[in-house]
């Protein structure tokens, strides 16, 4: 992979994976279209800028919630990131090698439909009925805080958006929509720890590190860089701002890929 191609990569993986247009359809995309093929484990390798993205614009909160544990005795929060992990934890950890080898999850097809699908999702989310409001994550009741786990889920399919589907199911559970952003980008923090460390263990990944060592350093601080901007962006726009705008983006993508595809 040439370093230009890799810079490109690293800046999408940072803007789309916070913002809920789906990073990992985004990059299929532009994988398809700059070589032709998806290379699974690279879009799995620069998860690491974007999670020292997410550390660095969450440091105040996440050392709140450390001294809320030992501290101030209060686990509301700690558990709820961990009941809300668990699911996508445990479907990635088992089938994380069926997701790599299955054609279904690398088709640009299937990020026509996902795109599509949670689209419609981000648009009429806030028209639909929602459960009792609550203060943030901290306050969900445990049944609610495994709802959103399970809607993460879906972000193994690519095209779905890991803050796509959580920030939906966020809202439907009671969070305002940048409450539901935090909670969802604090959940998501020891999900893509806990890729990265399975990929630090497996030899032929590691392998895949060095050989692709300086390509990899690019497109992470590109992912970091550009994933500081948009969780920046995302958590001062929905201050004030609904979800549709990234709905209507999803659609719109959806359409002009699918008429792109069928006129190739």
């Amino acid at each position: 992979m040439s370093i230009i191609e890799a810079l490109i990569l690293g800046v999408i993986q940072g803007l789309t994976e916070f913002i809920p247009i789906s990073s990992s359809g985004h990059l299929v995309i532009a994988q398809y279209f700059m070589s032709g093929a998806s290379e699974h484990l690279f879009l799995e390798w620069i998860n690491i800028g974007t999670v020292l993205a997410l550390i660095i614009f969450f440091r105040h909160r996440i050392w709140r919630a450390i001294k809320d544990v030992f501290v101030g005795k209060d686990y509301r929060l700690a558990r709820n990131i961990v009941i809300a992990m668990l699911p996508a934890g445990i479907v990635g950890f088992f089938l994380a090698d069926f997701i790599e080898t299955t054609a279904f999850f690398g088709s640009v097809w299937t990020v026509v439909v996902t795109l599509a699908v949670v689209g419609v999702g981000l648009v009429i989310v806030d028209r639909l009925p929602k459960l009792p409001a609550i203060s943030d994550g901290a306050g969900l009741p445990v049944p609610r805080a495994l709802t959103i786990g399970l809607a993460q889920v879906l972000a193994l399919i690519p095209g779905t958006s890991r803050s796509g589907s959580t920030i939906i199911a966020g809202r439907l559970m009671g969070l305002n929509a940048g409450q539901a952003a935090e909670f969802s980008f604090l959940v998501s923090i020891p999900i893509m720890l806990g890729v990265i460390a399975k990929l630090a263990i497996k030899g032929t990944d590691r392998a895949y590190l060095f050989d692709n060592l300086t390509a990899l350093i690019v497109s992470n601080v590109a992912a970091l860089i550009a994933g500081l901007f948009a969780v920046g962006f995302l958590m001062r726009y929905l201050e004030r701002h609904s979800l549709s705008i990234f709905g209507w983006y999803r659609i719109g993508l959806a359409v002009v890929l699918a008429v792109v595809l069928l006129l190739q």
